[in-house]
């Protein structure tokens, strides 16, 4: 895991303040939006509400403290700055403070603390829902709309089979799986059809991310996510929350069964890629022993026994969340072998993957499986997996391949993220369950709070999903062409999914040649904008647009290179944006130009007229699209592609060579608006029979090194191309001293040279923290990518220095600095800190707020209690003094005033603490004289 690749030790040089910044190792930091009488945590001087610097030394880390539970849950929580990725906290037991250790963190700037962001899926979790919107949407804002219901397809997945049903589970040994240190459950409930005779194509199906124990009967504050469960807890069924799905699937002629992974999801906190190796490797395991049922039936299990035997030629993978991530890798595993280290097994897979249905997925890696038919779920009111990232599944296999396999993407309005499993949904599951999607009764979200018109209920929820993981069981295992329509942008519904409102678009299959948005693109009209860029004048989504976009979806760098879209944006009607690719692209034997386009959300009326010019200058207006906004708000991703379609009968009636097309142009006929164009794609009817290529596969480790005492030393970053083929990557690599990423395009081929990365360590005597040198990778052409990022991480090999505390001037009359210097008996290449707690003395009289300058007091406390309240009776009062990188001593000092009350002397008491918490060194004292 990239946990700190921007250093926090020049941040806490912005945050202190003459060399004094309080952080006290106990205080509870007051809640985002909170008011109270009592003073602002101390430690957060400069930072945002809720956010504090607490530890010294290796211990050292950045808090954040929800002012709510946060669930356990399938996207990961973030720290971001100015739209880097800081690195992924550590979650507390409590379920609301996350920490960021320092201890392997680089110099970096941070110039603006007050940008600090928590970050999961997309969605702000240090906001109250809703509030980056609430001014913007005026009161009484209308109810959002609902799209129109589309017609019926000429088929319905969603209606039962023929046979009837028969349930069973399986409980086998445990296995150990690579990077986990606890065993693993192998665990699974079969459901099958009664009745059927030959061989049936087997679907399975893997949960995400979910707690993974409970106490029954003892509520939320006794679920937990660890493995195994501990004393009285039981593991959460998650694998049986889909048995709505399986029965379906089994009363139309399919052998499924729904694996457990709890012992992956307790144990995959500190794992880079977040598990998604260990979930194929668990796929694959159970795949494995389907096999060898398959191959001597006496020897399966009686839950697989009472079923019909299964076709492992025929298998659909279906995973939701991480399980969807999980599956997505486990087909490329399936296809391109792994290494050992990550599951590889010797020998042929013995199986076949048809096709994927990923539910409300991650993308962590970014690395579809180009050839592998897939169908992506994006549920419109996702508040897990809330910036909708499973759409990369779509996106990122364009040009990869042959482009013969199907993904599409199924937008479903009003699907939150966990109510396609029973077992994640209130009143249906065995341990407690919430909606996904944070409500707040004082700011209603207009699409997704419960009762909202554009909100669907669970069981509509669910009965959609189901509908469509049959559809493409039907398309991808059975071959029925009559089940495309429902699931590639042709605007056919599936009754059995009412009263859900679902869109689709695609890429793939009957598509051919395309106008792409890449680096040969020339614009004019428009503009070519970048997914993912933190320039505002570059990126394709303003920063202050009302909710964001899948397509844009944020991976590691700051900025990407190669995912892109064209921006149009226009006043009045008739302004075209011509796009002219770097050759000529052949539209010649297609039916239709197909377009995704995006338009803001809630929008109306736009309308493009669609033209294109042939080599010779020929040019015909295809005819006319349009487009509704969908349901938006600021808390979801709504800015999302539909697919829209214009004939090409104009072009030839027009005599236009569409063999040799060179330009696309859009025209808007409505007054005002914008649009975004993410590929214009050749488009006929039918899903051809997809052969894999056989495409390079990547994968990236790491390897830790000690820095040794003196002398440079080059290591390289591991590299594993396998396959027979040559390929096409884009790498990241990141500096471990500003956190920023460079990027270049490398060709690989097994045995040959590729990617060379040299990281060059210099040793030394001194401490510091670790540098992590990283590295990421990406597919671009005839590849894909397993382990997606990796790197040289450099240990610190060297002992922290000593810290001694002394007075320099521990007795002062009043209006004078009370001073303590801190040393270090050496200097080291990192700031160190030490704390100095406030210690009570009741014998004699303490100094007060009444005592001290008073605009310190305010700085360091946010605001000043009420009354003459001891310094070391204030609840979050400390001093916190940091030496600087190759610097002994610093100095912290409390300012005092002069008044003109005669008193007796005033003491105070501090106490350095150890990270532990433990006193260290001598009792501290400070005296201050009356000076009248």
């Amino acid at each position: 895991m990239i946990r700190a690749r921007k250093t926090w030790a020049a941040a806490i040089a912005v945050l202190t303040v003459v060399g004094v910044a309080p952080a006290a190792a106990q205080a509870q930091p007051q809640p985002p939006g909170a008011t109270s009488g009592q003073a602002a945590p101390a430690g957060t001087a400069g930072l945002p509400p809720g956010w504090r610097i607490t530890g010294t030394g290796d211990a050292k880390a950045l808090e954040w403290r929800s002012p709510r539970t946060v669930p356990p849950g399938d996207a990961r929580v973030e720290f971001r700055t100015d739209g880097r990725l800081l690195g992924i906290p550590e979650p507390d037991d409590d379920g609301r403070t996350f920490r960021l250790p320092l201890d392997d963190t680089a110099p970096a700037a941070l110039n603006r603390p007050t940008d600090l962001q928590v970050v999961s899926g997309g969605r702000r979790l240090d906001e109250e829902p809703g509030a980056a919107g609430q001014e913007r949407r005026p009161a009484g804002s209308p109810p959002a709309k609902l799209p129109p219901q589309l017609p019926a397809g000429a088929v319905d997945p969603g209606t039962p089979g023929r046979f009837a049903t028969t349930t069973g589970e399986y409980t086998l040994d445990s296995v150990r799986l690579p990077g986990l240190p606890a065993p693993v459950e192998m665990r699974g409930v079969v459901v099958a059809p009664e009745g059927a005779t030959g061989k049936r194509p087997l679907a399975l199906f893997l949960h995400g991310r979910h707690a993974t124990c409970y106490v029954p009967g003892q509520g939320e504050d006794a679920v937990t996510i660890d493995w195994p469960c501990a004393g009285d807890a039981q593991p959460i069924p998650s694998h049986r929350g889909y048995l709505q799905d399986q029965k379906l699937l089994a009363s139309q002629g399919y052998v499924t069964v729904s694996i457990s992974a709890n012992g992956i999801n307790g144990q995959d906190a500190e794992i880079e890629d977040a598990g998604a190796q260990a979930r194929s490797t668990l796929v694959r395991t159970h795949l494995a022993r389907w096999a060898d049922w398959a191959a001597r039936p006496s020897t399966a299990p009686p839950a697989v026994r009472q079923g019909p035997k299964a076709d492992l030629s025929r298998v659909l993978l279906v995973g939701h969340s991480r399980g969807g991530e999980g599956v997505d890798r486990a087909a490329m595993d399936s296809l391109y072998a792994p290494p050992a280290s990550q599951g590889g097994r010797p020998g042929r897979t013995r199986w076949n993957i048809r096709g994927t249905v990923l539910i409300g997925p991650t993308a962590f890696g970014q690395n579809p499986v180009p050839d592998v038919p897939s169908l992506t779920i994006l549920p419109g009111c996702d508040g897990d997996v809330a910036d909708l990232q499973g759409q990369l599944y779509v996106d990122g296999t364009r040009g990869v391949s042959r482009g013969r396999a199907l993904h599409s993407a199924v937008h479903i309005t009003g699907a939150n993220h966990n109510y396609f499993n029973s077992e994640w949904t209130p009143g249906q599951a065995q341990a407690p369950a919430n909606d996904d999607f944070w409500e707040d009764e004082e700011n209603r979200d207009p699409v997704c709070s419960v009762g909202s018109p554009t909100r669907l209920t669970a069981d509509q929820q669910h009965r959609a999903g189901a509908t469509y993981i049959a559809a493409a069981a039907r398309l991808f295992v059975a071959g029925d062409d009559r089940v495309r329509e429902l699931i590639d942008g042709t605007g056919r519904r599936a009754p059995s999914a009412d009263p859900a409102r679902v869109l689709t678009h695609a890429v793939g299959a009957g598509r051919g040649a395309g106008f792409l948005p890449d680096a040969g693109v020339k614009v004019t009209g428009g503009r070519l904008c970048s997914a993912v860029d933190p320039d505002p004048s570059a990126a394709c989504l303003d920063e202050n647009a009302s909710g964001y976009s899948p397509h844009f979806a944020y991976w590691q760098p700051e900025r990407e290179t190669g995912r892109s879209a064209i921006a149009l944006d226009w006043s009045a009607p008739g302004t075209a944006t011509r796009i002219r690719p770097g050759a000529p692209v052949s539209l010649k034997g297609a039916k239709s130009l197909a377009l995704r386009v995006i338009v803001p959300p809630n929008s109306t009326g736009t309308r493009l007229d669609v033209s294109v010019t042939d080599a010779t200058g020929r040019r015909a207006t295809l005819g006319r699209v349009g487009a509704e906004g969908l349901p938006g708000s600021e808390r979801i991703a709504s800015y999302w592609a539909q697919e829209l379609r214009v004939p090409l009968t104009a072009a030839e009636r027009a005599g236009v060579d569409l063999g040799r097309v060179t330009s696309l142009e859009l025209t808007p006929r409505n007054r005002a608006g914008k649009a975004w164009l993410m590929d214009a794609y050749a488009w006929q009817a039918g899903t051809p029979q997809v052969r894999p290529a056989p495409l390079a596969r990547v994968d990236i480790g790491r390897i830790r090194v000690k820095e040794g005492d003196s002398g440079v030393r080059t290591y390289h970053v591991p590299v594993r191309v396998s396959g027979k083929n040559g390929g096409t990557v884009r790498m990241y690599v990141t500096d471990p001293a500003t956190g920023t990423a460079r990027d270049r395009l490398v060709t690989v081929r097994p045995g040959g040279p590729g990617i060379d990365v040299a990281v060059k360590v210099t040793g030394n005597k001194r401490y510091s923290r670790d540098a992590s040198h990283d590295v990421l990778v990406k597919a671009v052409r005839g590849s894909v990518v397993g382990s997606y990022v990796g790197g040289v991480t450099a240990e610190n090999d060297d002992p922290m220095p000593g810290i001694s505390v002394t007075p320099v001037a521990d007795t002062v009359t009043e209006g004078q600095l009370l001073h303590w210097r801190v040393s270090l008996s050496e200097p080291a290449d990192v700031d160190l800190n030490t704390l100095l707690v406030p210690v009570p003395d009741d014998t004699r009289a303490e100094l007060s707020t009444k005592d001290v300058d008073q605009d310190w007091l305010r700085e360091m406390m946010g605001e000043i209690p009420d009354g003459e309240v001891p310094l070391s009776r204030l609840e979050y009062f400390a001093l916190w003094a940091s030496v600087p990188p190759g610097e002994t001593s610093t100095e912290v000092a409390v300012p005092t005033i002069r008044d003109e009350v005669t008193e007796p002397a005033e003491h105070i008491g501090f106490q350095s603490i150890d990270d532990e918490g433990e006193p260290q060194g001598p009792l501290l004292t400070g005296t201050v004289r009356d000076a009248s």
